[in-house]
C-alpha cells in the first residue's frame, strides 16, 4: 500500500461518496476506485459496504480508517514543515491564465486566497488559451485558466464560471434599429469585423458560437486581428468596424453607452471558464488549496 491510496480511502469514508473523493483530490473517479481496490486486494477485506444511495464504511475499514487518517494528516504536516515552502521562505504557486480570467475574474480568487494563505506566493502569466494549456501539459506551470476547452493528452477541466459572449458595435442609429430585432444577426456578416489574435480562446468560442447561430467564419469580413481588448474597443467605439468579445470584458462601455451589445442566438448561456490542470501532475497543497479557493469564490 501507499499514502495516495490511503489518501484516497480518507477522502472516500469522510465524505461517503467516490466521486466526492475525485472532485477533492482532483483525480478521476477510476483512480480511487482501482486505490481502493488495491487496497482491498492487498488487505485481502472489503473496506466499504456500498448500495445504490451511499457508501459506508465496513467493520474492517472502521479499523483501517483509524490509522489511514492518522497517516494522511501526518504526510500533509510533514509536507509543509520540509517541503519547499521551508527551502523558500515561501512556496511559490505558478498560474497561466487567458486575459478574460486574468482580468476579470482572479482578481477576486487572488483576494481571498491572499486573505486566507498570507504566507504563500503567486507568480501568474498572462496568455492566450493555446499557450496556457500547453504550459499546463509540458508542467511549466501549476494551474491554468482558459475560456475554451483544448483536447490536449493529460488535461482536466473543471468549469466554474458562465461567461457570455455578446457582438459590440458603435451605439449609432442604425444599429439601434437593428436592436429591435435581435433574433437576427444575419447583418454580422455585411459588416467590418475586428476579431481577437489566433490562438484566443474568445475567437475560438466566438466562431463555434456564430456557426451554431448560422454564420460560417469565411462569410465574414474580418478586417483586424487584435490582442489587446482596450484596443479592439476603442476601435469599435470609432466606427472601424463590431467586435464579438466576453461581456465581462465589454461591460464598461455598454454601461457608458459608447457601445451596443447583441446577444448570440443559440449560445444559451454562453461557454465555461475553466480551470486546468494536468492529471498526470501531482499537485502540491498549495495548488489545492488555490482550486478549493477558486471553488468558494465561483461555486459552480
Amino acid at each position: 500500500m501507499n499514502l495516495k491510496q490511503l489518501e484516497a480511502f480518507v477522502e472516500v469514508a469522510e465524505g461517503g461518496s467516490f466521486s466526492k473523493a475525485a472532485k477533492n483530490l482532483y483525480l478521476t473517479q477510476p483512480t480511487i476506485s482501482a486505490h481502493i481496490s488495491t487496497l482491498e486486494k492487498e488487505l485481502e477485506v472489503r473496506l466499504f459496504v456500498r448500495n445504490t444511495k451511499e457508501v459506508s464504511l465496513s467493520v474492517e475499514g472502521q479499523t483501517l480508517y483509524k490509522y489511514a487518517s492518522q497517516m494522511v494528516d501526518l504526510e500533509k504536516r510533514i509536507e509543509e514543515e520540509f517541503g519547499e515552502r521551508r527551502k523558500l521562505g515561501k512556496r511559490c504557486i505558478t498560474i497561466a491564465a487567458s486575459t478574460i480570467p486574468s482580468q476579470y475574474l482572479l482578481p477576486r480568487i487572488l483576494a481571498r486566497f491572499n486573505e486566507k494563505y498570507p504566507g504563500e506566493q503567486i507568480k501568474m502569466i498572462e496568455s492566450d488559451s493555446a499557450r496556457v494549456v500547453n504550459q499546463v501539459v509540458e508542467h511549466m506551470v501549476d494551474i491554468g485558466f482558459t475560456g475554451t476547452v483544448l483536447e490536449k493528452k493529460h488535461c482536466k477541466y473543471v468549469p466554474f464560471y458562465r461567461d457570455e459572449l455578446v457582438i459590440i458595435t458603435p451605439n449609432t442609429e442604425e444599429y439601434q434599429r437593428r436592436a429591435e430585432t435581435p433574433e437576427d444577426i444575419s447583418w454580422v456578416i455585411e459588416e467590418p469585423v475586428i476579431m481577437r489574435e489566433e490562438g484566443s480562446g474568445t475567437k475560438k468560442e466566438a466562431e463555434k458560437q456564430l456557426r451554431s447561430a448560422g454564420i460560417r467564419p469565411e462569410q465574414m469580413n474580418v478586417i483586424a486581428s487584435i490582442e489587446n481588448q482596450e484596443a479592439i474597443k476603442n476601435s469599435v467605439c470609432r466606427g472601424m468596424g463590431i467586435s464579438i468579445l466576453s461581456k465581462l470584458a465589454a461591460a464598461d462601455r455598454i454601461g457608458d453607452g459608447s457601445v451596443l451589445a447583441f446577444s448570440i442566438p443559440g449560445a444559451d448561456r454562453g461557454r465555461n471558464i475553466n480551470v486546468v490542470y494536468n492529471k498526470n501532475n501531482q499537485l502540491s497543497v498549495s495548488a489545492e488549496r488555490f482550486l478549493k479557493i477558486v471553488q468558494e469564490v465561483y461555486p459552480v
